[in-house]
């Protein structure tokens, strides 16, 4: 007893045990808001209202998302997901000095928002015209708002003055010359409006029309001599707005002159380009002020392949002449440049690999430099946008917001570094997820001895006991560390997760590389590594496959379709890995799908050899007219626990558990209908179909397969249908047989395959049982979680495009066998069936992200943790989001509720009371003893 005693009381060594429970919000889960990588010309600092003492950081992003950030820790104040896609040319967002809106112009919508919390003030549609530029006149109203300039083309190029304050038109110019509008730009008193005109031999004239600023009448039109250089309006470096002296710049044809002219005049300044033998036609970039009121500087920034360097000019406005008042030296390296204002002064914020630099307009002179500190990713500039505070003449704090050529954009605070944000993650195509090294390890080494014999297992394991021995004195070490910091199953180091919460995920994006993160801390990226050599502007065709590697632990392979190999890669460090006989595509096991033409080809593992196509197994054709929007098949990875569905009188439905079953989505937008096919993959048969008239083609036809079931959604076309909008989702299920505790063709069947019973050509089709619902949104994707086992209650997890939500929607309620138009018996109420409800509410305890807005969610991935409950989830597109469901309830672990210390106090006290008592008790029972033979 004493012995017993003493080892409950050591129980307090025992590593502790917390589960998950719904007060873990906002502690399991993890969601990294982003923004998309912001632009040059629409990021800028602004003061939220005029007698704001800080500002903030706007951006509208190449995701055309519009967002305030708090400088100071880079969060995000507000942000607005603006309809898309949209094209960097059709891009805009300006605010005015001191004026609390900011406009965005995207695609064809102008909108105003308050700069301080993103509140629509108003909004404009251009119906099918796209907007080409949009400013803002910065001589406000008497209500303090500034009026908003926008150039469009309507079969004609147009120019409208909006009310600041309502966007109502004020006047509109309609430029009936047959000329291309291309930018408009504003001084002080005018309007101009820039457009282009093919020459008589070749090239384009570059056409000015004055406008007066008031009226919108056209006072003035002039055509520069351009022809000889300008071929396309791409060649147009620069068009200032907003300043005391616009300008419009050019380079000659030769790459050795740069051309300007301040709009309003008819001279054209020609400026040498300051360049060496070495740098060979350097990219070439402008930089101005955006006031009237700022001094007429400007700054022309070279970046060569190898170096940069800059010329600072002055613009004379009364002999309409420009001169060169300083240059900046050439530096090794990328280099960025961005101009600031403060009240009539310009600063330029120099930005390098290795210092920040800032210098004013006016003279040479450096007014503040800082070395950076060196970060474990370089800091490649690409882009700056910096605010100055001239606090005295000495004194002079720059922040500065940089996008590195990594896809980071980090603020600089005087040179060090004050936040970084992973904007680059928004371009993720695919992810997966991967054990982590040690885990892979194991299973490897068990897949090992189940394939020996029982000798040459039990050696292999022996030795795999006595080496594990070698971690026994730093496992004893951390007992007390683990046993006080420990609060949620996951440790330190990833040896220590029992639970499996902690794995890695591995992201493919789409400017070519491969990212890691950690479950556990996905906000902070583990490494990045570049994997396939992109051109500016172009994106991964399609997207690879990721897969952990099955001959070596720790091993990611990523699969592109272009290769004829993987590409292998440490999951912990990105590092590329060395492994013999690595595997050619046709080694590549499984059937392989491609969609080409609205049909679906089948290979089998032998159809590829060394890169090269042979002729398809199958083909899967969709009718005339139709085209296939989706394709989804069942798991590999997808365990099931029982093969059949046992009823409240105990008696069985057998589902038809088929490996190799897809669902293919396809549509007829002449018709407006949808058809959906169940296909073996195997053998290309279609298993089953059903057709739905009235359906809105152009949205989200979402859909998945699992086990002996699959759901797919649609949104019902009001116009076609003649009633509201509505959306839909359907659930079948599978099984062998509508006959309980029968097997159908397969009850006597000694053999069987996809492509027939005992050597026969016909496959066995399912019985098919499926069930309508009405849901309040359209979803965007769906899938469905996964255990170790399959034993836990699934749950079906849609994303939501329109309330930026990811809800997991309970397999229970989404049964296809709910009685129709009666209340269950008390057999189908003992197997969990309720009464069948045409709508299908989400109920809020079902959304993951609880208040959060994840925005732009296009894919959500599951995997199966160590604990048969918990099901780990990543979503991914816009913004991240990862969280951990228990669909039945975490019932294989305690709960915080749980009072681990009352119960070691307890367990050690009936151990001391256990020792003290024992004693007695012998005694008294001798005792009774005595008593008893006397």
């Amino acid at each position: 007893m004493r012995w017993l005693a003493l080892l409950l009381s050591g129980a307090w060594l025992v590593e502790p045990a917390l589960a998950v429970f719904a007060d873990d919000a906002f502690q399991i889960d993890h969601h990294v808001p982003l923004l998309g990588l912001p632009q040059s010309h629409t990021t800028f600092f602004h003061q939220p209202y005029a007698k704001s003492k800080a500002s903030l950081l706007y951006t509208l992003s190449d995701k055309a998302v519009l967002g305030a950030i708090n400088p100071r820790d880079g969060a995000i104040v507000w942000r607005q997901a603006l309809a898309g896609p949209a094209n960097s040319s059709n891009i805009f967002l300006r605010a005015g000095d001191g004026q609390d809106v900011v406009v965005s112009g995207v695609n064809n919508n102008i909108a105003a928002w308050a700069a301080s919390d993103g509140r629509l003030i108003w909004s404009r549609n251009l119906g099918n015209a796209l907007v080409h530029d949009l400013e803002i006149i910065e001589l406000p109203d008497a209500k303090g708002n500034g009026d908003v300039l926008i150039l469009y083309n309507d079969g004609h190029p147009v120019v409208q003055r909006l009310d600041g304050g309502s966007g109502n038109v004020k006047w509109e110019y309609i430029d009936k010359t047959g000329d291309n509008a291309f930018q408009v730009s504003t001084s002080s008193a005018h309007v101009y409006l820039i457009s282009f005109h093919k020459a008589i031999m070749s090239g384009l004239k570059i056409r000015v029309t004055s406008l007066d600023q008031l009226t919108g009448r056209e006072t003035d039109a002039q055509s520069l001599s351009s022809e000889s250089d300008v071929t396309s309006p791409e060649q147009i470096l620069y068009v200032g707005a907003n300043s005391a002296s616009p300008l419009i710049a050019w380079t000659d044809k030769a790459n050795k002159a740069l051309k300007v002219n301040i709009l309003g005049t008819k001279t054209i300044v020609n400026l040498p380009i300051n360049n060496s033998d070495e740098d060979d036609s350097p990219a070439i970039t402008l930089h101005a002020p955006h006031r009237s009121t700022a001094l007429t500087h400007f700054l022309v920034h070279y970046q060569s392949a190898r170096s940069h360097w800059a010329d600072v000019y002055h613009v004379n406005l009364a002999k309409s002449t420009i001169s060169k008042a300083y240059s900046l030296p050439k530096l090794a390296g990328q280099g960025a440049f961005s101009c600031s204002t403060v009240d009539a002064n310009v600063f330029f914020t120099r930005v390098t690999e290795s210092e920040m630099i800032l210098v004013s307009s006016a003279s040479h002179g450096v007014l503040g430099r800082w070395p950076l500190a060196k970060t474990q990713s370089p800091l490649l500039p690409l882009r700056v946008t910096a605010e100055v505070a001239a606090l005295s003449s000495s004194s002079y704090p720059t922040r500065a917001a940089v996008l590195s050529s990594n896809g980071e954009w980090t603020l600089l605070r005087n040179g060090d570094v004050s936040w970084t944000r992973p904007e680059y993650l928004t371009g993720v195509i695919t992810a997966t997820f991967v054990d982590l090294p040690e885990e892979q390890g194991l299973v490897h080494e068990l897949e090992l001895e189940g394939h020996q014999n029982a000798l040459a297992a039990y050696v292999h394991r022996l030795t795999r006991h006595v080496n594990d021995l070698k971690a026994l004195p730093s496992w004893l070490q951390s007992l007390p560390k683990t046993f006080m910091g420990s609060k949620s199953g996951i440790a330190d180091s990833p040896q220590k997760d029992k639970f499996g919460f902690r794995k890695y995920i591995i992201l493919a994006l789409e400017d070519g590389r491969i990212a890691a993160l950690d479950t556990t801390n996905p906000t902070s990226v583990l490494w990045s590594k570049r994997v396939l050599k992109l051109g500016p502007g172009e994106r991964w065709s399609a997207p690879p496959e990721l897969r952990a590697s099955s001959r070596k632990p720790g091993i990611v392979e990523v699969w592109d379709k272009a290769a004829g190999r993987p590409i292998e890669l440490e999951v912990e460090t990105g590092i590329e890995a060395e492994l013999p006989d690595s595997p050619v595509l046709g080694e590549h096991q499984g059937f392989t799908f491609e969609l080409a033409d609205n049909t679906i080809h089948a290979f089998s593992p032998s159809g590829h050899s060394n890169g090269a196509v042979s002729s398809s197994t199958w083909k899967f054709m969709v009718r005339t007219g139709d085209r296939i929007v989706g394709v989804a098949a069942r798991p590999v990875n997808d365990p099931v626990a029982s093969i059949g569905k046992v009823l409240g009188d105990r008696r069985v439905l057998y589902k038809y558990l088929d490996p190799n079953i897809a669902l293919v989505s396809s549509v007829n937008d002449a018709t407006g209908s949808l058809t959906v096919h169940l296909l073996d993959t195997v053998s290309g048969t279609t298993l089953h179909s059903v057709s739905y008239l009235g359906v809105d083609t152009t949205r989200t036809i979402a859909s998945t397969v699992a086990e002996n079931w699959f759901a797919y959604s649609f949104t019902l076309d009001d116009s076609a249908s003649g009633s509201s909008r509505g959306h839909q989702i359907v659930i079948s299920e599978m099984y062998e047989s509508p006959v309980p505790n029968d097997r159908g063709p397969l009850g006597d069947a000694s053999n069987y395959s996809s492509l027939g019973i005992d050597g026969g050509s016909q496959p066995v089709v399912p019985h098919v049982i499926s069930q309508t619902f009405h849901i309040p949104e359209e979803i965007q994707y769906m899938t469905v979680t996964r255990t170790r086992q399959g034993i836990t209650s699934r749950e079906l997890l849609v994303t939501l495009a329109d309330s930026h939500g990811i809800v997991a929607i309970p397999r229970q309620l989404l049964d296809a066998r709910r009685p129709v138009g009666r209340d269950p018996t008390a057999d189908e109420v003992a197997e969990g069936l309720v009464r069948y409800h045409p709508t299908l509410e989400f109920d809020p305890k079902w959304y993951l992200n609880h208040q959060r807005e994840v925005l732009g969610v296009k894919e959500a991935i599951t995997s199966p943790s160590n604990l048969e409950s918990t099901s780990l989830v990543f979503a991914y597109g816009l913004d991240i989001f990862g969280t951990r469901v228990a669909p039945s309830f975490t019932f294989d672990v305690l709960g915080k509720g749980f009072n681990k210390l009352q119960m070691l106090a307890t367990v050690a006290a009936l151990g001391v009371g256990v020792i003290v008592v024992a004693p007695l008790v012998r005694r008294k029972q001798i005792n009774q003893r005595w008593q008893i033979s006397s």
